[in-house]
């Protein structure tokens, strides 16, 4: 029996959707193998969502200090290269965001543990970890392993697991620890953190995404789709091309230059279904496109279909919801 590390990521006192995704997929292979699912919190001074990630681990390792407060690559990577010196986990997972783009590598080197990036699955075959990857671009899924090691590191992709609502709680305990008293000094020192990437909508959280393209024409027709967005009870997003015509701000985008995201319903209006674009919806629940061409990429992965002009389409919804 081995042990499923995940980096609990945290921002601004709150536990981020990668963590409870990666929890939820540990948690199955810890399950489907017999492994023991252990949470890893870097935080500071009685943080209050401890208890949140308890009842999704086995165990919480939580190293309480208040320059922890804060992500800090060299920091953590220290921390975290302790642990894994004195427990050497099956299976470290972090995810595949700004942290983890900047801490996995220096841990993987740090540590010597092979490194997986940006993974949309994780298997164990024959007692080896083995990862799902997009490659050129999202056009193909390859599996692939690694050289044998005695523990392995992925970062996993935001959006790639769906967490159901209810969860089997595990109640793990928590175990708090001191940072390290020989730790080396840090070259960077945390001063503010800065949102570059909020603005007046968050399409990652949203249920219902209403997403346009370079079918809606000109920038004038953004407003009456983000009517209907908010008529249906919705938010509006969008492909590249219109974030590019500088449309729309680039929070609004999906895809893998912009956002993943996972609404129960996604809306593409106009969107012809790049690879980039479909790569950014995977985690949607239902895809409806609206495309006047029948031959449009986005019907492969769509679960429903019109091919008609998407203001007609946009028209009749709005005339329906008036009515209702």
């Amino acid at each position: 029996m081995g042990e499923i590390l995940v980096v609990v990521e945290h921002r601004q006192e709150e536990v981020r959707d990668i963590t409870f995704e990666m929890l939820f997929k540990a948690g199955e292979l810890c399950k489907e193998f017999s492994h023991t699912l252990t949470a890893v919190v870097l935080g500071g001074k009685e943080e209050q969502f401890i208890d949140e990630v308890a009842k999704r681990s086995d165990n919480v390792i939580y190293y309480e200090d208040d320059r922890l407060k804060n992500f800090s690559a060299d920091l953590y990577k220290e921390v975290l290269n302790g642990l894994i010196e004195k427990t050497r986990p099956f299976i470290t997972l972090i995810g595949h965001s700004s942290w983890g783009m900047e801490l996995a590598p220096s841990l993987s080197i740090k540590t010597g543990y092979p490194l997986a990036t940006d993974c949309v699955d994780i298997l164990i075959e024959d007692g080896h970890p083995k990862v799902i990857r997009q490659i050129y671009s999202g056009k193909v899924f390859s599996k692939m392993s690694f050289k044998e090691s005695d523990g392995y590191l992925i970062t996993v992709r935001p959006g790639s697991f769906q967490p159901p609502e209810a969860i089997d709680e595990r109640n793990g305990g928590v175990i708090k620890k001191d940072l390290p008293g020989d730790l080396p000094e840090m070259r960077k020192e945390f001063i503010e953190f800065i949102d570059s990437g909020a603005g007046d909508v968050d399409i990652t959280q949203a249920d219902l995404l209403v997403s346009v393209g370079r079918g809606i024409g000109e920038a004038e027709n953004v407003e009456d789709m983000k009517e209907l967005a908010e008529r249906m009870g919705g938010v509006l997003a969008c492909s590249r091309p219109v974030v590019d015509k500088n449309w729309l701000p680039k929070y609004y985008q999906v895809g893998t230059s912009g956002k993943s995201v996972k609404p129960k319903v996604y809306l593409a209006f106009g969107i012809s279904g790049a690879f980039q674009h479909l790569a950014g919806i995977t985690g949607a629940g239902t895809v409806i496109a609206i495309n006047k061409d029948k031959k449009a990429p986005i019907f492969r992965v769509a679960d429903y279909g019109v091919v008609d002009d998407l203001f007609k389409v946009a028209d009749a919804l709005k005339e329906q919801l008036k009515e209702g």
